[in-house]
């Protein structure tokens, strides 16, 4: 078996079509979805998890745009990575914020049982979840090889996912796939 996993950051209805949706998360949806299907390595998911109280939240009152919360039709994941995720028996973290605690722990477990090999990301908002959750683990990890591809990421502007990517380059995760954007 593969020692690579592919982690899937927060690709949900509301950042694709719903309260949040951007034009550059729906381009990229049909390349993170072809990556996905022929992954050689185990995929996991991320999942931006909020409740009815989330305007009540710190991040609810900074980011005053409900989305996300659970049970709805935005906090699930679109119908083609569903099925992606449901063919490989995807394990999701469901997360409040910006990056997961879980996922690193779990990271953190099979590399230390030399399960581990390298890890890649895609997914949204390039510039909050995928770049926090990116310097977690190679804060976490850091000779685990890291990497972002960022035809199969968007930000929440295309200048502020340039900004990311540059930003995790700075951190030593290893940014591919710049030039295919």
């Amino acid at each position: 078996m593969e020692k690579k996993k592919l982690i899937i950051i927060d690709v949900q209805n509301d950042f694709v079509t719903g309260s949040l949706g951007t034009e550059e998360a729906r381009r990229m949806l049909p390349r993170l979805l072809e990556k996905a299907g022929r992954f050689p390595g185990e995929i996991l998911l991320t999942k931006d998890t909020h409740t009815d109280n989330y305007p009540e939240t710190q991040e609810g009152r900074l980011l005053p745009v409900s989305h996300c919360v659970i049970g709805t039709e935005g906090w699930e994941f679109p119908p083609e990575l569903e099925k992606i995720r449901a063919e490989r028996n995807a394990k999701v973290y469901e997360k409040p914020c910006f990056g997961s605690v879980s996922l690193v722990f779990d990271l953190k477990e099979a590399y230390a049982d030399g399960q581990l090999d390298s890890i890649e990301l895609v997914g949204i908002c390039t510039d909050i979840c995928v770049v926090s959750n990116a310097l977690m683990i190679k804060s976490a990890l850091p000779e685990l090889p890291v990497y972002v591809d960022a035809s199969c990421c968007a930000g929440v502007t295309p200048e502020k996912h340039k900004a990311a990517l540059e930003v995790m380059e700075s951190c030593q995760v290893i940014v591919e796939g710049k030039d295919s954007v």
